[in-house]
């Protein structure tokens, strides 16, 4: 049986790609990839969401990209988190736990 597969909500995209590049550099395709990964197929990117998001980033100043050869021998854009990327992940992981612990006391109420 297929895992289940579900979209990503709004707004968490970007705190995904910044903890996956926490790791290591990687290329978009890559991204994806390890997104698929560890999520153990749950959590799948399509191009029209993953890219624009890693311009913004790029944008904002969190992620900054070279052109390297990939593992196949061709050119691809590689990204890395800034000191300022770093940062915000930090900020936006307080947040995520914060939500997910008040979401858990609403969820448990009257047990």
């Amino acid at each position: 049986m297929p895992p289940f597969r579900f979209p990503i909500p709004q707004g968490t995209l970007d705190m995904l790609i910044l903890q996956i590049l926490s790791l290591e550099p990687a290329h978009g395709y890559g991204i994806a990839q390890r997104l698929e990964q560890v999520s153990r197929e749950a959590v799948q990117v399509n191009q029209g969401s993953l890219y624009p998001a890693l311009h913004r980033l790029e944008q904002r100043g969190w992620l900054k990209a070279e052109w390297r050869e990939s593992e196949t021998g061709r050119e691809a854009k590689f990204y890395s988190l800034t000191r300022a990327g770093r940062n915000q992940l930090a900020i936006e992981k307080e947040s995520w736990n914060r939500l997910t612990a008040a979401v858990g006391l609403i969820f448990n109420e009257g047990q």
